[in-house]
């Protein structure tokens, strides 16, 4: 008999999804524990399973070397850079993946970030707390010029949403999307040029060695001083130490982060800035996205591939 085991701790609390795998995978195993699961670890949770559903877990060629049982993993979320593609074609594990399943509630939450810093709402709130009140003039997110680095299906997504609020979109990607910036009036255009000209800042890159730290010191210094900068994508993606120095000295209006190089973070410094919004690797987390993912992924069991260079998943 087929036997699944799931290591996403939000999946293996959702009675929904936990109840449509049930019914298809009768012999399931959730990680009811809560276990942040890595190394060994999660070796040991996968032995004996033929199938898989991960979320954000490591998983190298050692891994896949200890579970010569696996014959597929479903990919719950949309990134893959946890997952060693290379080491999984080479042991003929079969992927099940889907993109812009989580989308939506990562757009939704880059705007609202956006609005936030724009009104200056995260510094206005900690002084009322300690008793100063004090109105801050701010500016509205409408008809400022965004730029989105990555227009894959989030920056996509993102970029419409935006052109509701009648913002100019600028958007930087290796790829030609030119069919959709012509429909929906979306400006390509070169990184620094983006950096330049932007009120706001946002990437929706994967992390791997062409994306590590795009946005670096020399680049952060090119955005104007009262600009934003939204990470709601991957950790590692600009340079923090950076960014921290930018926004203490005046040199950026705001920042918003999602993810870090590190989960947690550790740099209470940063954290506790006036002008910064911390939160913790949300951006999939509304009850709609979770249920897509989730769906996603068990038919990820059924309809799937052994990764190929170029072909599949999108983006590898």
């Amino acid at each position: 008999m087929t036997s699944v085991a799931v290591t996403s701790r939000s999946f293996s609390r959702n009675p929904v999804l936990r109840d449509e795998l049930l019914e298809r995978y009768p012999n399931t195993t959730f990680n009811d524990d809560g276990l942040k699961l890595a190394g060994d670890e999660l070796v040991a949770f996968l032995k004996g399973h033929d199938r898989a559903i991960t979320a954000l877990e490591t998983l190298d060629a050692k891994v896949f070397a200890e579970l010569p049982e696996l014959k597929v993993l479903s990919k719950y979320g949309v990134g893959f850079d946890m997952i060693d593609l290379g080491a999984m074609t080479k042991a003929g594990v079969k992927l099940g993946w889907s993109g812009g399943t989580n989308k939506r509630s990562v757009s939704e939450l880059v705007i609202s970030f956006a609005v936030q810093l724009l009104r200056h709402t995260p510094r206005a709130e900690r002084e009322v707390i300690n008793g100063t009140w004090r109105q801050h003039v701010g500016r509205q997110l409408s008809q400022r010029t965004v730029g989105i680095i990555g227009c894959g299906y989030v920056g996509k997504d993102l970029a419409v949403l935006l052109r509701a609020f009648g913002c100019r979109v600028l958007a930087h990607d290796i790829l030609d999307f030119s069919d959709f910036y012509t429909e929906h009036a979306i400006e390509p255009v070169g990184l620094e040029d983006l950096l330049q000209q932007s009120d706001v800042v946002t990437l929706h890159l994967p992390i791997d060695n062409s994306t590590r730290n795009i946005l670096s010191a020399e680049r952060l210094a090119l955005m104007k001083p009262d600009a934003i900068v939204i990470n709601a994508a991957r950790g590692g993606l600009l340079d923090e130490d950076a960014l921290k120095a930018a926004l203490t000295e005046g040199r950026l209006g705001g920042a918003a982060l999602d993810v870090f190089v590190m989960e947690p973070p550790e740099d209470q410094e940063l954290l506790e800035l006036p002008n910064f919004i911390v939160t913790p690797h949300l951006g999939g987390s509304a009850e709609e996205a979770i249920l897509a993912m989730g769906r996603a992924a068990i038919q990820g069991l059924d309809d799937n591939q052994v990764p190929e260079k170029g072909i599949f998943p999108k983006g590898y």
